[in-house]
């Protein structure tokens, strides 16, 4: 577990082109030396064991330190595949600003784990990207984003991705 001596700042992670620019923003503008930078991954409750579900249902998996979330036999056991961009985003920011790149794997909707998440780490500050969803998609889909900037007891910034779709 992150030491409390240190600013512990969550990214929302799903691989996706807007998550992993959620990461990079947060690295440039934001992390400073000491920091911990928790990836939270949030897994659909389907692709897993309930055994192992129910042992990490309100905690979420055991802290996965960079060297274990690179190793690819290690992501296979929770069913990821780390892109190679948000690899390499963590560990220049491990080397070049000093801080702590860690993974912590929740299960269930995204939307409570991640504000869970920020209660039982706790963390200082999150940060998400934002898909973009028009507002026929939001008012269907819902957005987890706007939720989360609703409900989350932490600071929560936002970030637009380059690359989303305008639709």
């Amino acid at each position: 577990m992150p030491r409390s001596n240190h600013r512990r700042l969550g990214v929302a992670m799903d691989f996706s082109p807007c998550s992993v620019a959620a990461l990079k923003w947060a690295v440039e503008n934001f992390a400073r030396e000491g920091d911990h930078i928790i990836l939270l991954i949030i897994r659909p409750d389907v692709n897993y064991e309930h055994g192992e579900m129910q042992l990490w249902e309100l905690t979420g998996a055991p802290y996965i330190p960079l060297n274990e979330f690179t190793d690819a036999e290690v992501m296979k056991k929770y069913g990821l595949k780390p892109t190679p961009e948000a690899i390499e985003v963590s560990q220049k920011a491990a080397k070049d600003k000093k801080v702590e790149v860690l993974m912590k794997i929740f299960w269930g909707d995204p939307r409570e784990k991640i504000c869970q998440a920020v209660d039982s780490i706790p963390l200082e500050a999150l940060f998400m990207g934002n898909r973009g969803l028009g507002p026929l998609q939001r008012a269907f889909m819902g957005s987890v984003s706007n939720y989360v900037v609703n409900h989350a007891t932490c600071p929560v910034t936002v970030v637009k991705s380059d690359n989303q779709n305008k639709s």
